[in-house]
């Protein structure tokens, strides 16, 4: 517990920089002109070709970041996914697993634990129940797709990942955040340089939430966006409570997730009364992190539901959400997709 609590202060030490105005010191922006000198070298080895990409033999469609943090990729991963199938493809999705205790590569379904597949992998599997891999090597794992009988690939989380040629990439910008105060790692929260564009491929931008700034695509990209919606309650024994009916009290609410803040908000636009209790991003829950003086409900998201089945209190609640897109978007995705790699389905 005091490790992780270590670890939020720090968090929230980068955050004040990254996203709340405090200048990052001479030291934070050295060490960002030293990182960018290494993500310069090692996109300048893709282009020069000294380190390989490789193409396999079915589409690859990524959806990243640039950002480090969580910025509603999951869930959209999610919509995509089911989109794909319900049109006649067969996807899977590839992942890193981060936060698993496991190592090498592993398939993922329903009944896998979040500490040997990772929390996000193995809440893809349960929600959309399509093939999912695991491994730091996304190339394997996507190859390992195409012999469960995929015939297209959705990388999460695998924007920076250059090894995994790509036919389509969905770059998730979070509209409240978007790129902070635009500095690289770790003066700011860019994982690579703003413009920088590796792959000659087709894409899009997608904008979780609204955000009263218009937001500038550039030229040749399509923009979007979309919510994350969540109406209903869940518990320990699978009964479903509209999230309506909770309005005025008072809860302890749990998130371990890129952007707390957000899960805290949206509780309070529902008229909750939330007692905010953050964790890092992907944290290893124990039983003492939701043991709280104040005897109240739990409400939690679900990606740390997941990690958390085995102890959970009687009184802990899940809030399930999934992507509300917006008009045109996934039409627009499915027909910018099969224009690009040239395979239509229907």
């Amino acid at each position: 517990m005091r490790r992780a609590s270590m670890k939020s202060r720090l968090e929230h030490w980068l955050l004040q920089r990254w996203y709340g105005g405090v200048e990052p010191g001479l030291g934070l922006r050295l060490l960002a002109a030293i990182y960018g000198f290494v993500v310069g070298l090692r996109q300048t080895a893709y282009r020069q070709g000294w380190l390989r990409t490789h193409r396999i033999s079915v589409p690859v469609v990524v959806v990243g970041n640039r950002t480090v943090g969580g910025s509603g990729k999951t869930p959209l991963v999610i919509a995509l996914v089911e989109h794909l199938r319900a049109n006649g493809w067969k996807p899977g999705v590839v992942s890193r697993g981060y936060g698993r205790s496991s190592r090498g590569q592993r398939v993922v379904d329903a009944s896998t634990r979040p500490d040997e597949g990772g929390d996000e992998p193995v809440l893809i599997a349960r929600r959309c129940n399509v093939p999912v891999v695991v491994h730091a090597d996304r190339v394997a794992a996507a190859r390992k797709l195409i012999e469960l009988g995929c015939d297209v690939v959705v990388a999460d989380d695998g924007l920076q990942h250059y090894r995994l040629q790509r036919d389509f990439e969905i770059e998730v910008v979070e509209a409240g955040r978007r790129y902070g105060n635009e500095f690289l790692l770790p003066a700011g929260p860019l994982r690579e340089p703003l413009g920088d564009q590796l792959f000659t491929c087709s894409r899009m931008q997608v904008r979780n939430g609204t955000d009263a700034r218009p937001l500038d695509w550039p030229d040749g990209v399509a923009g979007y966006h979309f919510y994350l919606i969540g109406d209903s309650l869940v518990n320990c024994e699978n009964r479903s409570e509209p999230l309506s009916s909770w309005h005025g009290r008072r809860v302890h609410a749990v998130a371990g997730i890129g952007h707390p803040q957000r899960f805290f908000d949206s509780l309070r636009l529902h008229g909750l009364d939330p007692v905010p209790h953050a964790f890092p991003d992907h944290h290893v829950y124990t039983a003492d992190d939701l043991q709280f003086d104040e005897p109240l409900p739990i409400v939690m998201t679900e990606k740390d539901w997941v990690k958390c089945t085995s102890f959970l209190p009687a009184d802990a609640w899940m809030l399930p959400v999934q992507a509300e897109c917006s008009d045109g978007l996934l039409t627009a995705f499915l027909t910018q997709f099969e224009d690009a790699t040239g395979h239509h389905r229907g």
